[in-house]
């Protein structure tokens, strides 16, 4: 009997899945059947969800590039780069004080201020073994920010909208303000085109300062410098760049390849969904999410009002 539910379940898994490729199926959409499968216990429990989610991310980013076109990513990141070091090292000092203030345990104060300020979950892995934080420290920075994510992904587009922001303003806030790729990536293509390509080429340029940060965060804590888990995926992204920049004669291939990595990518917050538990939030405790909802919201109200007054 167990055996049939188990596949009842894993062919009821794949079905929403591969639903989720049709395009008519929005990144919000998605995100809330992963999460109604796992409300009601219909996740397979022999899947390991996170390796896939993370596979998967990380080809659908590589294929976004194909789509990004190198004189714009360029030009963003440069116009936009001041705003991305001044965003990152202020929300990290405001979660300094901010921990201490609530009076948090401050490896875990620092693990939400890390993903806040630069890529979520990527960056949250990475500083972990800097510091020589435990498991539980990283478990419930990943899950306050986890929570964050997945509410993104239905009010940035609203508040998007709400102010009349262009396509071009959209991207850049959303990756200023919003923490993981995949949650970056789901608001933005649900805004636009153009917004998704800002929005994914300053995201990754933030993702690179993983590296100064999680070596500054080991020289902080005393812990190792030389266990730095960097996301491979940023270096084949801008590979796939230069390649449809070198030749741009593939510019058919390129689209459908930029196309199929947008359906893969509401993919991955199905997959994100099917991880969202009740316990899973509750367990992440009061003071970790007070911070992290107070630098989200210090973070995204303090990028849109310079996006609008610039």
């Amino acid at each position: 009997m167990k055996s049939h539910l188990s596949n009842a379940h894993q062919w009821l898994f794949i079905l929403f899945a591969i639903v989720c490729l049709w395009p008519a199926v929005s990144s919000p959409i998605a995100l809330i059947l992963g999460f109604a499968l796992a409300s009601f216990g219909l996740v397979p429990q022999h899947l390991d969800i996170q390796r896939w989610t993370k596979r998967l991310l990380s080809l659908s980013i590589i294929g976004l590039g194909f789509g990004i076109n190198l004189e714009m990513a360029i030009a963003a990141s440069q116009k936009n780069l001041g705003f991305i070091i001044a965003s990152i090292f202020l929300t990290i000092g405001l979660g300094t004080l901010l921990t201490r203030w609530i009076g948090l345990e401050r490896k875990t104060g620092h693990l939400v201020a890390v993903g806040t300020a630069i890529c979520g979950g990527s960056a949250i892995a990475a500083v972990s073994p800097a510091i020589e934080a435990k498991a539980e420290q990283s478990a419930v920075a990943l899950a306050c920010i986890f929570v964050l994510n997945s509410v993104a992904l239905f009010v940035f587009p609203t508040i998007g909208h709400l102010f009349e922001l262009s396509e071009y303003q959209f991207g850049v806030w959303a990756a200023i303000a919003i923490h993981d790729t995949s949650s970056v990536v789901g608001a933005a293509s649900a805004y636009g085109d153009e917004s998704l390509k800002i929005a994914t080429t300053l995201k990754l340029a933030r993702a690179l300062w993983i590296v100064p940060v999680a070596l500054f965060s080991a020289w902080l804590f005393g812990g190792t410098k030389n266990r730095l888990a960097i996301p491979s995926f940023i270096i084949f992204y801008c590979i796939a760049i230069f390649i449809a920049f070198v030749f741009p004669q593939g510019q058919a291939v390129y689209e459908q390849l930029f196309f199929i990595s947008k359906r893969l990518l509401v993919v991955c917050l199905f997959l994100i969904g099917c991880g969202i538990t009740v316990s899973r939030m509750r367990n992440s405790g009061l003071k970790p999410m007070v911070l992290a909802l107070l630098l989200w919201v210090a973070i995204g109200g303090g990028s849109l009002v310079v996006i609008l007054q610039g």
